[in-house]
């Protein structure tokens, strides 16, 4: 069980380190490799979640895995590769997601994007990787 947490914890932690670089060629090694691995946990886990958004274009059923936490009226999404990743521009297009985190499912809507770069809506831990990452832009959403 202490293993699987190392584990599961250096993963993240090289995700984390891989993003402060942001290239496009990163983010299509993380999307091949990084979260497949980051989607086997994120649905279970406090701080992530797996989003299932329709490709704007294509119609296909994508599911992301992301950093995610509660606000007021819904969630907010940390957007480590800005507003301009392509599951960004489709959960906007769309205006509704569903969201599955700590094992329950709930349907989003009203998708928006903030920036902030005091990034005072994330825990303290989460503002100083955002910050090493470059990451200042969150998305909201709320629950429906």
């Amino acid at each position: 069980m202490i293993a699987a947490a190392i584990v599961i914890i250096a993963i993240a932690a090289t995700g984390v380190l891989m993003m402060r670089f942001r290239t496009r060629w990163l983010a299509k090694i993380n999307i091949i490799l990084t979260n497949r691995i980051t989607s086997l946990f994120a649905g279970w886990l406090p701080g992530f979640g797996i989003l299932t958004h329709v490709g704007r274009k294509s119609g296909k059923v994508y599911y992301t895995p992301v950093n995610v936490f509660r606000a007021p009226n819904g969630f907010i999404i940390a957007l480590t590769y800005s507003s301009q990743s392509e599951w960004v521009k489709n959960v906007l297009a769309a205006g509704a997601c569903e969201l599955k985190t700590r094992g329950k499912k709930c349907q989003l809507s009203a998708p928006h994007v903030v920036h902030d770069p005091t990034r005072r809506r994330f825990p303290i831990p989460v503002r100083l990787v955002l910050r090493i990452v470059g990451a200042d832009e969150y998305m909201e959403l709320s629950i429906l």
